[in-house]
């Protein structure tokens, strides 16, 4: 087995932490170059949030690298976790918004299931009891059997 000094060690911990920093950082660069690339709410959201959470998870490793200490391990996997279960609520909430205030381009939706919950509800989220209640959403059917 190939032993190693501590010198060693400190160099090839630093080094591994220097790559994942820089992927990590590239991912949210991406990230960053979607939010301003695409062209409605909905893609713009897919693109915040996908990759910025392998970019944070591979900074986080990068850190553990870095400071080797066990004891900063449970600090960072809780930051990685709160991350992995706000991010899907947020987006969530957001595309909800988007559609509700019409932010998004329907012409780029393929099947769209929220159109039907969305116009038998009113303005508060309530079943509309007529059909004065109910909020105008635009239908527009499609031929192609969705």
């Amino acid at each position: 087995m190939l032993e190693l000094d501590s010198n060693a060690w400190v160099v090839l911990t630093d080094s591994i932490a220097a790559v994942l920093l820089i992927l990590g950082a590239s991912l949210s660069t991406i990230a960053g170059i979607g939010l301003l690339r695409f062209p409605d709410q909905l893609s713009r959201m897919h693109a915040g949030t996908k990759p910025q959470v392998l970019g944070l998870l591979l900074m986080l490793l990068a850190l553990a690298f870095a400071w080797r200490a066990w004891v900063w391990i449970p600090v960072l996997l809780l930051a990685w976790v709160l991350q992995m279960l706000t991010a899907p609520v947020s987006a969530h909430l957001v595309g909800r918004a988007s559609y509700r205030t019409k932010h998004l381009n329907r012409d780029l939706l393929y099947v769209d299931e929220l159109s039907d919950v969305v116009t038998r509800q009113d303005d508060e989220g309530q079943p509309a009891e007529k059909a004065s209640d109910q909020q105008s959403v635009p239908r527009q059917d499609r031929n192609d059997g969705y």
